[in-house]
């Protein structure tokens, strides 16, 4: 493999998925063996000498490893992903019927919602490197400089079979009319144009914008491919719940309530409440707790996080929630809460203002 260390670890990162169904002891210990550290292997072989800024000596790229967090996505998401790739694999035959497209995706939505990690699955279902614009070092305060770093990436990229991921888009892409921005930043925007531009069709070119009211029409223009992100509906919620908390089917009734709970929360805050709760419960050697996730859930909407013993109050009002607006029965709260029925039904009752 030509002594391309980081080529060797995505193909060892994918040999570990494939044996994982056959050999876990197998998989676990090539994974181990792929992220030891120890002798220096790139000053050892082949080292790929990333663009850096001229004035910081900082690395304008860097290369990423294929995730190996599964990407979640709704039926309108899951569509324009697949279709991105079958036109992405078979770009050739679309050329030679002439109705093939430059192969820029714009992905757009608030932070947490998998934007990331979509381009870099991309480029692990197409065996790419993934190469990750750092936005640190390529925005500098010198006059001029941004420009120059931005035609250096686009240089590097030229001919390679990589995917460039150009994240916060909008940091160097904004509308040039507006007039509270310098001429800086317009040369910015048209140096952006022209390196999408001068690169071969059937280069991979993904972008990522919190903002996408604030691009450029311009940039716009330049990503025949769009995918827009918002927050996580209900069966999406409860499959991020599911699989962040271990794929387990013990957690099938629970996935469905935390799924009605959450309403609001993106794919990333569903995971930290899910691991949070999963490493609490590890230093306890006892299941998740599901009373004081579910709480915490609450609470953590209205701007706080729940912790500790699980107050009355929280109690009740957590299966009131459950059982007066969602409409879920009380033997299913029972078996989420992992009490009998009986126990559920008095925080149904008018509470004693004597006590």
């Amino acid at each position: 493999m030509a002594a391309d260390y980081d080529r060797i670890r995505q193909v060892g990162r994918r040999l570990c998925t494939e044996l994982a169904t056959q050999d876990t002891e197998g998989a676990r210990l090539l994974k181990q063996v792929l992220g030891r550290k120890g002798v220096p292997l790139r000053a050892a072989g082949y080292s790929e000498a990333l663009p850096v800024d001229n004035k910081s000596r900082l690395p304008l790229l860097e290369v990423h490893e294929t995730p190996d967090v599964p990407i979640f996505l709704d039926e309108l998401g899951r569509s324009a992903f697949e279709a991105f790739l079958a036109d992405a694999t078979h770009f050739d035959k679309l050329v030679a019927q002439g109705i093939a497209s430059r192969l820029a995706l714009m992905l757009s939505g608030p932070p947490g919602t998998g934007k990331t990690l979509l381009a870099g699955h991309i480029a692990a279902h197409l065996g790419r490197k993934f190469y990750v614009v750092r936005l640190d070092s390529v925005i500098s305060s010198l006059l001029g400089d941004t420009a120059k770093n931005i035609r250096s990436i686009f240089d590097f990229v030229a001919g390679k079979n990589a995917v460039l991921f150009l994240d916060e888009l909008d940091a160097i892409a904004k509308m040039r009319d507006d007039r509270n921005e310098l001429g800086e930043l317009k040369r910015v925007v048209n140096t952006v144009i022209q390196g999408i531009d001068s690169l071969e069709p059937s280069a991979i070119v993904i972008a990522a914008t919190n903002h996408a009211q604030m691009l450029d029409t311009a940039i716009w223009r330049r990503f025949p491919y769009k995918i827009s992100f918002g927050a996580p509906e209900y069966d999406l919620r409860q499959a991020l719940w599911f699989h962040f908390l271990g794929d387990d089917p013990a957690y099938e009734v629970a996935s469905r309530m935390l799924a009605l709970l959450s309403e609001g929360l993106n794919g990333a805050d569903i995971q930290q409440c899910a691991l949070a709760a999963r490493r609490l419960a590890a230093h306890k050697d006892e299941h998740v707790d599901m009373w004081g996730l579910a709480c915490s859930l609450m609470h953590r909407q209205a701007g706080s996080f729940a912790s500790g013993t699980v107050a009355l109050n929280d109690k009740r009002r957590l299966i009131e929630t459950l059982a007066q607006e969602h409409r879920v029965a009380q033997a299913e709260i029972a078996r989420f809460l992992g009490v009998t029925r009986q126990a559920i039904s008095p925080y149904l009752k008018p509470a004693d203002n004597g006590n």
